[in-house]
């Protein structure tokens, strides 16, 4: 199977090309047709295994070819345990979505807000974040997530191994009910199962 069975969008296909991808890994394989269909999704894979393009790819798909809920509306939010991980998936949807007209920003602590909150103030239509940060500016009133269309958690197993999933949880408590939700993990834990059970609706 080669990406260009998967019905992405040419402009997709031709940033991964550029990137020299040409057959998508098993993960990508089964979720991509999954998430382009607008269903939940509980993916179970480690790290390295092209997860980040498992959903980036369609969603940029999706977010591309459909006007926001309200204008200037942040759409898309990714959850990720570390600065690491939101700069890597920050990376990969700037190369995925070189040739589209949707914007991304990479949120995190440790380092003074004021770009971040610069950037969010400029339009975002993808947010990539760590929990703590991201509740910050929520309870600061720079970010509001009430028009969000998709919630990516990532690393789920990870942020319960370092202690984030009351800060996880608060989030969730902002999004709107009717969205697309998408999990990942390389464990299941009994925690991770009932936290994707509150979270997911009859997921892929």
């Amino acid at each position: 199977m080669l990406f260009t069975d998967l019905g992405l969008k040419a402009e997709i296909l031709r940033a991964i090309a550029e990137q020299g991808y040409t057959e998508p890994t098993p993960i990508q394989q089964q979720a991509i047709p999954a998430v382009l269909a607008g269903r939940d999704l509980m993916g179970c894979a480690q790290t390295g295994t092209g997860k980040t393009a498992a959903f980036a790819l369609p969603m940029l798909d999706r977010l591309s070819a459909a006007a926001p809920r309200r204008k200037g509306a942040v759409r898309a939010l990714i959850l990720t345990p570390t600065r690491e991980l939101a700069l890597q998936i920050g990376e990969s949807f700037d190369a995925y979505g070189k040739y589209l007209k949707l914007r991304s920003t990479v949120i995190f602590g440790g380092v003074g807000q004021a770009p971040q909150v610069e950037a969010i103030r400029k339009g975002v239509d993808i947010l990539i974040a760590c929990p703590g940060r991201l509740n910050d500016l929520i309870g600061q009133g720079h970010i509001d997530l009430s028009d969000l269309e998709v919630f990516v958690l990532d690393e789920a197993d990870r942020m319960l191994d370092m202690g984030f999933v009351h800060d996880v949880k608060k989030v969730i408590a902002k999004l709107p009910k009717q969205r697309q939700n998408l999990m990942f993990s390389a464990t299941m834990p009994k925690e991770i199962e009932q936290l994707a059970a509150g979270i997911l609706q009859d997921p892929a």
